[in-house]
């Protein structure tokens, strides 16, 4: 089979004969697999900006964002200074349910069931169970955080000292709970402030109200950091920092990875 491609040369005079190219259609298609299939990497596209000369990332994983090379040193020396790891996991479980039970207040972050969109709101943290690890909070049904959860089960709580500069993460997945037993077990009368009493004998803002149900909060993952020196002593070692450029230590920065929490969990 041949394709024809005819090219018409128009002129008055002299009038010139008409020519034509063939192209066999085995090495047409043969020529756009080779254009279709040659990969198209970053090194098909090269920049001349001098800061990408011999850049590298110096993060763990080379997929992030990064917008310095700092060679052999570390890009952020605040962590580094302050990354507590040689801690048990019995202490580092201890001390974030004492911090987040101590603090009480939150923000519960969902992802809007309407827009996507991330949505925060302060919630008042009702009990842990699990050793401390999952959180527990009351809420009503009808509210827009349950439509939320309902759309996608992700969630974040997040605790924060204004005083001290403490604070906690906690990721995970989240269920809302609608049995009696655990919300008469964790009810609080302050309840009614916020669900009021419609009238109708059933919708009193009361134990058996059907509109107060729990959201349970199941830890995947936490990231938090304690102080280690009074407000004295933050004062001091930041000052020094601005100074002389050395990172501040003031505070314990730790982590709990997923394996922990199941293994935390798995004995809990």
């Amino acid at each position: 089979m041949r394709i024809i491609f005819t090219r018409a040369l128009c002129a008055v005079r002299p009038r010139r004969p008409i020519t034509t190219t063939t192209i066999t259609l085995p090495s047409l298609i043969q020529t756009s697999q080779r254009i279709l299939t040659q990969p198209y990497t970053t090194t098909n596209v090269k920049s001349n900006h001098p800061q990408n000369k011999n850049k590298t990332n110096n993060k763990m994983s080379g997929h992030g964002f990064s917008n310095a090379d700092t060679g052999n040193k570390p890009a952020d020396p605040y962590k580094q200074a302050n990354l507590d790891t040689d801690v048990p996991l019995d202490q580092k479980i201890r001390d974030l349910s004492g911090f987040m039970t101590s603090n009480k207040f939150s923000m519960m972050t969902t992802r809007d069931s309407k827009t996507g969109y991330l949505l925060s709101r302060c919630m008042a943290l009702a009990a842990t169970e699990s050793g401390g690890i999952d959180l527990l909070f009351h809420t009503n049904t009808e509210s827009g955080k349950t439509d939320d959860l309902k759309s996608d089960e992700h969630i974040n709580i997040s605790f924060l000292n204004s005083t001290t500069g403490d604070w906690a993460s906690v990721s995970g997945t989240a269920s809302i709970v609608t049995d009696r037993d655990l919300v008469r077990k964790h009810y609080s009368p302050q309840l009614k402030a916020w669900l009021g009493d419609l009238g109708d004998g059933v919708h009193d803002g009361g134990p058996e109200d059907p509109r107060i149900a729990v959201i349970r909060v199941k830890m995947v993952t936490a990231h938090y950091a304690i102080s280690t020196k009074n407000i004295v002593g933050k004062v001091a070692d930041v000052a020094q920092g601005a100074i002389t450029g050395k990172p501040a230590s003031v505070n314990k920065l730790r982590e709990i990875s997923e394996q922990e929490v199941r293994s935390w969990r798995s004995s809990h």
